[in-house]
């Protein structure tokens, strides 16, 4: 049996919003909740206040699981979460200045947003399930 390569993201609702990661890629957009891999010694809760801080520039306190599934290999945990600190929009990206010029355009845009809970119905938003949870 295979073990699946865990990743860690957060769901920021703030004053009705949402934030999101807006791609654009291979000319389709979409939106993502912020995260990523979990990293060697880190937990998944590590892994999503790091991630946090590192795309969306704030620091976030975990609440609850609320959110897991399976996907192509990858488990993805979902953590409810708050700012603490930080200011939104400001996050370095260092795994992104380690790529190319080509791999950057090739990867497509990475832009922190956030999205009024009434607008998330009609989007892209992955994954669907959570999307659909949280739009009013």
């Amino acid at each position: 049996m295979t073990e699946l390569t865990p990743r860690a993201r957060i769901v920021l609702v703030d004053h009705g919003r949402l934030a999101l990661i807006k791609r654009v890629r291979d000319g389709r957009t979409y939106y993502l909740f912020p995260g990523g891999g979990v990293e060697e010694g880190e937990t998944p809760q590590d892994a999503a206040r790091r991630e946090a801080f590192e795309e969306l520039g704030v620091e976030v306190e975990l609440g609850p699981l609320v959110h897991e599934e399976s996907f192509g290999g990858t488990i993805f945990f979902y953590y409810a979460a708050w700012i603490v600190g930080g200011s939104f929009g400001t996050g370095s990206w260092p795994d992104h200045a380690l790529l190319t010029d080509r791999e950057r355009e090739k990867s497509g845009t990475h832009e922190p947003i956030w999205i009024a809970l009434e607008a998330l119905r009609g989007l892209d938003i992955r994954p669907r399930a959570l999307g659909d949870l949280l739009a009013i």
